[in-house]
């Protein structure tokens, strides 16, 4: 039995859309994104709408910046963080294109994309818009705490990103191919610090990572970079060491989206979180190197943390997934 699928016609990344507020775009994915947002309200009057917004402007652009027209496009899959996934469903209605809602948490655009790749390889669809989004502020008051109060925010947070991704996939067109994907298991080590979400991540990261090299019968230094998202800079240090106990080194090649996407930002804390900091650092940070053959073959390993208000108000421990899709020129 194997966790990994293996697409025998390597189904493309031909475009992306992204789009950031101005904390994401401080750092290095601001020179990349298509849009750098100076109001993280957009215009709307929610940060809701706003949320909202951001997800069908990527969905949009990934068609545009990919040449093909809405009519084109066989399919939508898209989720975020908020209750019921109401920014991807109400994102939705302003496309004539069947939807599928998913949800993983952070890891959504990881479940996006593998779930694209799976109906385009099977010859069923051709195009699909894979799209996932967050932002700060709604993500603050559904999870933590009203703004409003002005928490204090422990050494160990991290800062939900406030942007959106899509990704159009194809069944042809371009080199930057999906080749593989690995659906993660389940994990829950007992963490219930929801500020921390690294350490509640960080072994669903290492249980998928391992799952896929052992699947894939390759050793960790096959890939230019094994990226995480988003397990911020704690997460990353403590993946690194649980792959490190079961005799696997991701020391020389591993990244967080999280730790990308505010590197130069003082008040980060951890770092980036949120289902749209890992969608908007691969949309285009890391697509840019891939299209300019910087790099050549990367493990996307997208991670999320499964809980609500609800689920941590009665006690429980944070169960985490993660996703992984391999993505190399070809």
């Amino acid at each position: 039995m194997t966790n990994t699928v293996f697409f025998k016609n390597k189904p493309r990344i031909v475009a992306t859309g992204t789009i950031a507020g101005p904390k994401d775009c401080a750092g290095v994915v601001g020179r990349f994104v298509d849009k750098a947002l100076s109001d993280d309200t957009f215009g709307e009057t929610t940060y809701e709408k706003a949320e909202c917004k951001m997800l069908a402007y990527a969905i949009q652009q990934a068609m545009k910046n990919g040449g093909v027209r809405e009519e084109d496009v066989d399919m939508l899959i898209s989720g975020d963080l908020l209750n019921q996934i109401i920014s991807a469903s109400f994102a939705a209605r302003d496309f004539d294109l069947p939807f599928l809602g998913v949800y993983g948490a952070c890891s959504t655009m990881a479940e996006s994309l593998a779930l694209a790749a799976t109906f385009i390889d099977s010859g069923h669809f051709k195009k699909i818009v894979a799209a996932t989004g967050s932002h700060f502020s709604s993500a603050e008051r559904q999870y933590r705490y009203p703004l409003e109060l002005g928490c204090t925010r422990p050494p160990q947070a991290q800062w939900t990103v406030t942007g959106a991704g899509g990704v159009l996939v194809a069944n042809d067109g371009g080199r930057v191919a999906i080749t593989s994907a690995t659906f993660g298991k389940v994990v829950d080590y007992g963490i219930t610090d929801v500020n921390n979400m690294g350490a509640a991540m960080a072994p669903a990261a290492a249980t998928t990572i391992l799952t896929h090299l052992k699947d894939t019968g390759r050793d960790a230094s096959y890939y230019d970079l094994i990226v995480t998202g988003d397990l911020g800079a704690l997460g990353s240090r403590i993946v690194k060491d649980l792959v490190w106990e079961k005799g696997v080194d991701i020391q020389p090649n591993h990244v967080d989206c999280g730790e990308i996407i505010y590197k130069v930002i003082e008040d980060e804390f951890q770092g980036g979180s949120g289902a749209g900091c890992s969608a908007v650092v691969l949309g285009s940070y890391l697509m840019d190197k891939l299209k300019k053959r910087e790099l050549n073959r990367i493990l996307f390993a997208a991670t999320g943390a499964l809980l609500s208000t609800v689920s941590s108000g009665q006690g429980e421990s944070i169960p985490c997934i993660c996703h992984a899709v391999s993505i190399e020129n070809v």
